[in-house]
């Protein structure tokens, strides 16, 4: 689910006064038909009525010297009343007058977020950025009248910037293609590290990776951002279960299934998953966490470290054969090594019962275990 992100009361107060400053009507020729349109505009309080005579005025007029504040109104209503396409053909036209237009590009940007389109919202959300950032790096004006002003347009375009990097965050949030919430997460890191939203957007980029089965750009993605954070449970045990695999990075094995056992004791329930399915989820990932963290343990040497991990996996793998297996059969051999041959012998029978790659050593150890056993 998006994360809640609003923008200040300043922002919007702004967002309008800006935009009626950039394109004042000035004075109106009542005697000219165009003056007299202008101010039928002017007094119209219905949306769609005012837009037929904005489009009127537009197409009558298109080189009068009110046009940029016709476009202005027209870009305004169409965004007003859902109409996306015109939204943006309009701010083009104003974009097309000024290049700096700051508030045309803003309001395409919100068009290509009704719209729901990712190319739009990265073409738009880049595009805004730029603009707000050279208003943002502009000097200070040498008249002390202006500086007020001036501050007011820098608060207003920083405030926006931070909004085109939100765009794209909710842009990946609502993407269907996988490609696209990658590209859009990407846009984000690369136009400021440093935002909040690199965080926000992260479980969402990795999720992409590992739907198109990239698994080594979700291992790389995974890797680095566990540098920093390590508050995402798949992540984490995704990364554990490839360095076992890969039979690297033991110490890494142990201290990222640790923490995963940790955040499934202690992380609430995420908004928007019920009650079973997180529920599933913990024991799952707890159960695989306990045994990547006792099998690296007995591969070390650990013996009663990996005795504890591997017994408290037992009841949390149940259901999932591969893993109760494995589980089974590392809990078996610790328990043998530790010289505890009633244990070793009652894990490999359980371990047996199950077909898994396991089931055949396990049978055979049964036998010499219970042979050991009976010498004695």
């Amino acid at each position: 689910m998006i994360r809640r992100f609003t923008l200040t009361l300043a922002l919007i107060l702004m967002a309008g006064v800006a935009a009626a400053q950039r394109h004042n009507l000035g004075s109106v020729d009542a005697a000219t038909p165009e003056g007299k349109l202008l101010q039928q505009i002017g007094r119209e309080q219905d949306d769609n009525r005012k837009l037929q005579l904005l489009e009127q005025f537009a197409s009558q007029a298109p080189k009068h010297e009110a046009i940029g504040w016709v476009y202005d109104q027209m870009q305004a209503v169409y965004l007003k009343t859902g109409q996306p396409g015109k939204t943006i053909e309009a701010g083009d036209k104003l974009l097309a007058m000024d290049p700096d237009d700051l508030d045309a590009a803003h309001h395409n940007l919100k068009a290509a977020e009704a719209k729901n389109d990712p190319d739009l919202i990265r073409k738009w959300s880049d595009r805004t950025s730029q603009m707000a950032r050279k208003v943002v790096a502009s000097p200070q004006p040498s008249k002390p009248g202006e500086v007020a002003d001036w501050k007011t347009s820098v608060d207003f375009a920083r405030q926006l910037d931070t909004y085109t990097e939100y765009a794209l965050y909710a842009g990946a949030v609502k993407a269907a293609d996988p490609r696209k919430r990658i590209e859009l997460a990407e846009a984000i890191e690369a136009r400021n590290p440093s935002s909040q939203f690199v965080a926000m957007v992260a479980e969402i980029r990795f999720n992409a990776y590992m739907q198109l089965g990239d698994t080594a750009k979700a291992l790389a993605f995974a890797e680095k951002t566990l540098e920093t954070r390590q508050d995402n449970e798949d992540m984490l045990a995704f990364v554990a279960n490839q360095y076992v695999e890969e039979k690297r990075d033991p110490d890494k094995v142990i201290a990222y299934s640790a923490r995963v056992v940790e955040l499934m004791n202690t992380k609430p329930k995420p908004d928007g998953v019920n009650e079973a399915d997180w529920a599933r989820k913990r024991k799952m990932l707890s159960g695989l966490a306990h045994f990547m963290s006792g099998s690296t343990l007995f591969d070390q040497g650990k013996l009663p470290q990996a005795d504890q991990d591997l017994r408290a996996a037992i009841p949390l793998v149940e259901g999932n054969d591969r893993l109760e297996a494995a589980t089974l059969f590392y809990a078996g051999m610790t328990s043998y090594s530790m010289k505890n041959l009633p244990d070793a012998l009652a894990f490999n029978r359980q371990c047996a019962a199950i077909e898994s790659p396991f089931q055949a050593k396990a049978a055979e150890n049964v036998r010499a275990i219970t042979s050991q056993s009976a010498k004695k």
